[in-house]
């Protein structure tokens, strides 16, 4: 899978983008529609509009890879919504779900929410 480390963090743009976007173009809406750093080492995910392809931007440390998925039946789970936000914060193995086919991404939490330690927990334990 892509970014198997549990740093990397997965963002789905939540509206459909024209699937005719290269580099630059999804590199542009990153930092425009998610207010993300395209350059952090995320992912971002973006869907077209008939759901069918989807695309994954990836900064390596040394280079953008765009890598392309088409589904030839059916279609992948729809991530926008109305009055929704413009992104979708998904955990890598969301991610890996989404590009599966899992229709359930999106709709529901899959994940527990990240541990953050306060000083609340600290007393604790």
């Amino acid at each position: 899978m892509i970014g198997s480390t549990g740093r990397v963090r997965a963002f789905a743009c939540a509206s459909p983008v024209d699937m005719r976007k290269g580099f630059d173009g999804l590199f542009a809406l990153v930092r425009r529609e998610l207010c993300r750093d395209p350059l952090s080492g995320d992912l971002f995910l973006f869907v077209n509009k008939t759901r069918k392809r989807a695309k994954v931007l990836l900064w390596d440390g040394t280079g953008l890879c765009l890598y392309a998925k088409r589904l030839e039946k059916g279609s992948f789970a729809c991530l926008w919504r109305e009055g929704a936000g413009p992104g979708l914060d998904l955990t890598v193995t969301e991610l890996q779900l989404f590009l599966e086919g899992a229709s359930v991404v999106g709709r529901i939490a899959l994940s527990p929410a990240p541990f953050l330690l306060t000083t609340e927990n600290r007393r604790s334990g």
